[in-house]
């Protein structure tokens, strides 16, 4: 079993927390720390965890640790992801890798000359959703995948996050936010991506904060924060890609594929299961079909990639989660912004191979 050292306590913790302890067998979270001491003091109390350090440093430094948990805010990712690389321990990290193209960089060469892994979420894309839908793509359900269309639109996130500043600043923004998530699974689904073309927008220069506790106070906006995309895969498929904080719901599906034999509409993947169903339209019959899944991990159940970290490095096998796909996936964002900042198209330097999909008949919790 592997052991874990959790850096950062913050929103995105608990799920974590109560997966370490329900569900994954593989690894074993034995410290915590958060610059908020009383925050790791209440998740070391609530679910049992043996050590709480005050720095970060204090944690890397202990030798019984083989992996970092970095859950910090995302333009703290780079900083906690090197220091731990650095101390000779293998990391997960929240996405996305790194703020921007260099960092990301950087820390793939880190983790590389290091002999280490440095993973990273998302890793709602091995759950029982878009597994099965690349089972059904891959057996040839849709015959040959045409094109697509993604939506993730939303008036942000002020009104429910306790601290929505930062999704508004480096790191911030719908593509590096919720990008990941979309990004990673039609990578999953449909392979690498060549080539990138978008357009942006800031709506809004100020946000007001309606969630507690900062309710009324004015966030002032510096990123983008709307951007229609144009994504082309190595396999000739090009997929359309909204992604927005500046726009009411659309009601529109979250990716919908359009196939020779018919469209394949995909479940939410921010998501691990098909909370809104999941179904295909039979072009042959016009018939509107709801699919049932074939995969296990239907719920939340994020620690999935962490775990298949875990079991990859002991097992000798490249983790699911590893930096080949978060360093794909973050040139592809970061590439996505460059091109809305020149009006040119970003042609991709790195490509992309899918790992071994999930395997059904292991036990839950096991990988």
């Amino acid at each position: 079993m592997m052991k874990v050292g959790m850096v950062g306590v913050g929103c995105i913790s608990g799920i974590y927390l109560k997966n370490f302890k329900e569900t994954f067998k593989d690894v074993q979270l034995v410290a915590v720390c958060d610059l908020i001491r009383e925050r790791a003091e209440k998740a070391q109390k609530e679910y049992g965890i043996p050590k709480l350090y005050d720095t970060m440093e204090e944690l890397f430094a202990d030798p019984e640790i083989d992996i970092v948990l970095n859950l910090t805010r995302p333009y703290q990712h780079y900083e906690v992801s090197k220091a731990a690389l650095e101390a000779g321990k293998h990391v997960y990290s929240e996405k996305p890798l790194g703020a921007d193209w260099e960092e990301g960089t950087a820390l793939v060469k880190l983790a590389q000359e290091k002999g280490l892994w440095i993973g990273g979420a998302p890793d709602t894309f091995m759950g029982a959703g878009i597994q099965t839908c690349r089972k059904l793509i891959d057996e040839g359900l849709m015959g040959e995948v045409i094109g697509g269309r993604c939506v993730m639109a939303s008036h942000g996130v002020e009104s429910w996050h306790p601290d929505p500043d930062f999704y508004y600043q480096r790191g911030g923004g719908p593509v590096l936010d919720m990008g990941p998530y979309y990004i990673t699974a039609l990578i999953n689904l449909l392979g690498g991506i060549k080539r990138v073309y978008a357009t942006s927008r800031t709506t809004f220069a100020e946000r007001l904060i309606t969630a507690k506790p900062h309710v009324g106070e004015i966030i002032k906006v510096n990123v983008p924060t709307h951007y229609e995309t144009l994504i082309t895969f190595d396999s000739g498929v090009t997929i359309s890609f909204l992604t927005t904080f500046d726009t009411y719901n659309t009601r529109q599906t979250n990716i919908q594929l359009y196939g020779t034999k018919g469209n394949l509409y995909v479940p939410d993947p921010n998501c691990f299961g098909s909370e809104n169903g999941m179904k295909f339209l039979d072009g042959a019959t016009g018939e509107m079909k709801e699919l049932p899944l074939e995969f296990d991990y239907g719920v939340n159940s994020r620690c999935l990639g962490l775990d298949d970290l875990a079991a990859a490095i002991e097992q000798g096998r490249p983790p699911r989660t590893s930096y080949k796909q978060t360093y794909h996936v973050l040139e592809a964002m970061t590439g996505i912004m460059k091109s809305a900042e020149t009006g040119q198209p970003y042609e991709m330097t790195t490509t992309f191979t899918r790992e071994a999909p999930m395997d059904p008949t292991l036990p839950h919790g096991q990988l």
